[in-house]
């Protein structure tokens, strides 16, 4: 992607390493997710007809249903992703627009798309976690 980007797994995710990510890496805070999560949380692509040269997967925005005040927080942030990557997680548990860009990645990982959202969906995985992670373009 020609670029560089802080990673992490979703299911570690706190407020202070989306802090770190805010203040150091500047870039927007994506929740890469497998085609499964997204289906599981009735995520709709955020463009039909995707014409990004590297075919970056963005779904609409979300923000957890309950448990956050503006969204824009660390904190509410963070509560977020976590709620979105529960096991189980259903699509009354988010609401849209929020403050966390999903990022839908390819079956089949790096071996398909050599991308971060990729990258840190197997990352995760290899990892014995939750197939999913948190990145932000540096």
């Amino acid at each position: 992607e020609n670029e560089g980007d802080l990673v992490m797994a979703a299911e570690k995710v706190t407020p202070e390493t989306i802090n770190f990510m805010a203040r150091y890496g500047r870039g927007l805070i994506c929740l890469a997710l497998t085609e499964e999560r997204v289906a599981q949380l009735d995520l709709p692509m955020m463009v039909d007809g995707n014409r990004s040269s590297r075919s970056t997967a963005f779904t609409i925005s979300i923000e957890a249903a309950e448990g956050v005040t503006t969204g824009i927080s660390a904190a509410d942030r963070a509560h977020t992703v976590l709620t979105a990557v529960r096991a189980d997680a259903k699509p009354s548990d988010i609401v849209s627009p929020g403050h966390i860009f999903p990022l839908r990645a390819k079956p089949g990982g790096v071996l398909q798309r050599t991308g971060h959202t990729e990258g840190s969906v197997d990352l995760a995985s290899l990892a014995g976690l939750s197939s999913a992670g948190v990145i932000c373009e540096i």
